[in-house]
């Protein structure tokens, strides 16, 4: 088997384990903080939003730090540090005594994170060409099904076996993936010195910088409209549904449908943008996902959103890869850790922006209003790559500058 390949698996396994660790506290969080004597019904929805969110922006924050030490010093250290760091953290916050430490401890989470980072950064400089568009829509599927599924997994291990466990397995998990790492994960890093350049000269070193912003940016919208329906999903689903018994369990199927989809459409269009280009794919895919948020607002019952879930995550599931597969080819080796950190910090943004704007969105206007106002944004930036990616790379044939390749 290829290092590669034999990288991918592991790196799957720990970028999923690292999405549910980030995710899994979302459904138990309120019930946790009351466990830890906050009584206000009002002050544990603002500690919840607080403690929930201030893990991706601490993560955004840190993502490039951590991207630009991973080209300093490899990218298989940064995985065991982040590894064995988030799993001591995350077992520790079972421990918790009240919601300061358990806000600290959430803080940290966010610090110590870059196993995404160095995942995409390992994978994308030791994959050829030809295998690019699928290594990198595989690993894309393990962050985004790990961070929908998490929810369901969380909110199933609290209902089983109580509150406390959900941090003490999702821990357990995170050291396996650390051995796993350890063991099996194979890097002959080589450092290309660019020691005395500035952030500007690095920036200034990148041949398409417009374009990695843009694709930058398309990132954050992508994870915005995945993730501008968890605030309501509860609520919206409640409506829906005639059956109040089960209402948790439903709502979190229904986000989950878009985690199903994602693991089974990435590899699949990550090997067709190979063959037919990335900036195809991440056209057809913006303005599919843009459509289909349209009927989500017409459905009578949970079971269509579910389906309507379903269709989004298959759509969704050609945006990643085929984004990380155009900024590997158009960055240089040398710098790959730190343009994937921003990048992977637009993300993070994208999940803490979709989540509290989805819902002061349903507060304002109405549940609805959240899924006209993301499929607006995704059409938007559909134009706007169409003139600006599509245009510009149907014309021409992107140049690798990456010292693999």
């Amino acid at each position: 088997m290829p290092i590669w390949k034999r990288n991918l698996y592991v790196c799957w396994f720990g970028m999923f384990v690292t999405g549910i660790g980030m995710s899994q506290i979302a459904p138990v969080l309120p019930l946790f903080i009351k466990q830890l004597g906050v009584n206000s019904v009002g002050l544990i929805a603002q500690l919840s939003g607080l403690t929930f969110g201030i893990t991706y922006i601490v993560s955004a924050i840190f993502s490039p730090i951590w991207g630009h030490a991973a080209d300093k010093v490899g990218r298989k250290p940064m995985l065991l540090r982040a590894s064995l760091g988030m799993a001591i953290i995350i077992f520790c916050m079972g421990f918790s005594t009240n919601v300061v430490m358990l806000i600290v401890l959430r803080l940290l989470q966010g610090a110590i994170t870059g196993y995404s980072t160095a995942c995409t950064t390992l994978i994308a400089v030791q994959t050829d060409k030809e295998h690019a568009g699928y290594a990198l829509g595989m690993l894309s599927t393990a962050n985004v099904a790990g961070s929908l599924i998490g929810p369901t997994i969380g909110g199933f291990i609290e209902d089983t076996i109580g509150l406390r466990p959900v941090f003490f397995i999702t821990g357990l998990l995170m050291f396996i993936a650390f051995l796993a790492t350890l063991l099996f994960v194979r890097e002959n890093f080589i450092r290309e010195d660019q020691k005395g350049l500035s952030s500007r000269e690095i920036w200034n070193s990148v041949p398409e910088r417009r374009l990695t912003i843009i694709l930058s940016v398309t990132y954050f919208i992508i994870t915005f409209g995945l993730y501008s329906i968890e605030p309501i999903v509860t609520v919206y689903v409640a409506q829906l549904s005639k059956e109040t018994s089960h209402v948790a369990l439903i709502a979190g199927l229904v986000f989950s449908a878009s985690g199903l989809a994602n693991i089974i459409a990435a590899p699949r269009l990550g090997k067709l943008s190979d063959r037919i280009g990335a900036h195809k794919i991440i056209l057809f895919s913006l303005i599919a996902a843009g459509l289909i948020y349209i009927p989500q607002a017409f459905v009578t019952n949970p079971w269509q959103l579910m389906g309507l879930r379903f269709l989004l995550g298959l759509t969704m599931g050609g945006l990643n890869p085929s984004v990380n597969t155009l900024i590997k080819k158009i960055t240089p080796g040398s710098i790959t850790g730190r343009i994937f950190g921003f990048t992977i910090s637009a993300g993070y943004l994208g999940v803490f922006g979709g989540s509290v704007l989805g819902g002061q969105a349903a507060a304002a206007f109405g549940i609805r209003s959240v899924f006209y106002i993301t499929s607006a944004l995704l059409l938007f930036n559909a134009v706007w790559v169409y003139f600006n990616v599509y245009k510009r790379l149907e014309n021409r044939d992107v140049v690798s500058v990456n010292h693999k390749e």
